[in-house]
Formats: C-alpha cells, sequence, structure tokens
C-alpha cells in the first residue's frame, strides 16, 4: 500500500491540483492513508465543469478552493485506492461535495466531501448600503474583484445593465450586486402601441399593435395586431415585441 503524507488543505491553487490535495487532505482526516487517482474520465468530467463555471463569467479571473471536512466519527476500513467522483449534475461552483469511493479494498465505502469553490472576477459590488427601491445612479456602483459564485444568480459586471434599475433588495456596502437584486424593467404599460418584431431562419417581419398585458422584462406579453389577431411575446425594449417563428 502506498502511503501519502496528509497535505493542508489549500486555499489557493489551481482547481485540479486543489482537489487532488483535497481529497488526501481528507482521507487523513479520518485516519486513512490511500492513493487518490482520479481517473481520465472523472479528470475530464472535473476540467469541462470547472470550464463551463468560467465560461458562464467570462471575467473570471482566478480560482480558489476550500476544503471541508468529512464526518470525524466515520470509521472507514482501510483501501488501497480511492477515487474521487461527481454526482450527477454536479457543477464545481459555489458549495458543492465530490464523492470519495473505495475501489480497492476488503470493504467497499463511498462518502462526500463538502467543498466550496469560488471563482473570482470583476463585477459590480454597492459603493455604499442601499435600501430596496433605489434607483441605481453611476456612483452607487463600482467595478471590483468579487466571488461571482458565492451567489446561484448571476453577478453583474456591465454597469450599463444596472444604471437606472431599481434595487429589488437591500444591500451592504462592498456586496455584489446580482441579477436577482434589480427589479425588472417595465418597458411599456398595457394600452401601448408597440412594434411586433417576429422572424425565424432567414426572415422577419414587423407589425404594429396595441399590447395587452405590460411589456415586463423576462415576462410574456400578448400583443392585438391592427388586423386583429392576438400574438404572444416577450418585451425586449421600449414599445420593443419579439417573436420566434
Amino acid at each position: 500500500m502506498e502511503v501519502l503524507p496528509c497535505p493542508r488543505p489549500p486555499f489557493a491553487a489551481p482547481l485540479l491540483r486543489a482537489l487532488r490535495l483535497a481529497l488526501l487532505a481528507a482521507l487523513c482526516a479520518v485516519g486513512l492513508h490511500a492513493r487518490a487517482e482520479p481517473q481520465d474520465g472523472i479528470t475530464r468530467q472535473v476540467q469541462d465543469l470547472a470550464m463551463a463555471g468560467m465560461a458562464q463569467d467570462g471575467n473570471a479571473a482566478r480560482i480558489e478552493v476550500q476544503v471541508g471536512e468529512l464526518d470525524h466519527r466515520l470509521r472507514l476500513a482501510p483501501c488501497q485506492r480511492v477515487e474521487p467522483h461527481l454526482l450527477a449534475g454536479t457543477r464545481l461552483w459555489g458549495r458543492t461535495r465530490i464523492g470519495l469511493r473505495c475501489v480497492e479494498g476488503p470493504v467497499a465505502w463511498n462518502v462526500y466531501l463538502p467543498i466550496t469553490v469560488k471563482v473570482y472576477g470583476i463585477a459590480l459590488a454597492a459603493s455604499g448600503p442601499m435600501a430596496a427601491g433605489r434607483v441605481l445612479t453611476d456612483a452607487d456602483v463600482s467595478q471590483v474583484e468579487v466571488d461571482l459564485a458565492e451567489d446561484p444568480s448571476p453577478a453583474v459586471a456591465d454597469p450599463g445593465l444596472a444604471v437606472g434599475r431599481v434595487l429589488a433588495r437591500s444591500v451592504n456596502a462592498g456586496e455584489s450586486l446580482r441579477e436577482s437584486d434589480l427589479r425588472a424593467r417595465q418597458w411599456f404599460a398595457a394600452g401601448a402601441t408597440v412594434l411586433v418584431k417576429a422572424g425565424g431562419q432567414g426572415f422577419s417581419v414587423t407589425a404594429r399593435g396595441r399590447a395587452l398585458t405590460p411589456g415586463v422584462e423576462g415576462r410574456p406579453v400578448r400583443v392585438r395586431t391592427e388586423s386583429g389577431r392576438i400574438l404572444t411575446g416577450q418585451a425586449t425594449g421600449e414599445g420593443l415585441v419579439e417573436m420566434l417563428l
């Protein structure tokens, strides 16, 4: 049996190296000495998940992994080879966990190691404390390094997407601004005259109509055209409704 030294859990390292050290540290924490050798498929899965998270926020700059602890009450049988694995649908983003299973030993076992993956990048943060209902100005936000993965809602990076918007909740000074922190914009009221753009592969048509429901960002809106036909689309701007055919 190969005996590896127990490393200290990493707090700033490339993701794959940090995860490997995390696995070894977790094994040492419960008194095990074993090899942790991720299979090529698992390694690729880790890489793909990490890259998917990074791709969602193109301004991501660095990754930090914080390692939790296995339950110290565990009494796991000795194991010659331990493999890490990911649960179906697991994303290495924010608070998550990685499975550890014994594949060469007298007793098969499977446990889960909690980890927190922090992905840092430049996004907006509140310049000071602000109450819900405030209309944001340029002075209210600043671009700083934040943990993009600390909240399920995407961080807002472009000031143009925040200035003029209304806060849906109170935020503290230095707190990162998330899409869920901003109220949906109402582009037009029910009864307004709107332009409907409908299109598909290789074609597009436009028509005038009257909105039957308010044009709220992210919600469907119903429009009666001049010919009397009722259409449903998405409000995408001032007096504008778009449809895909």
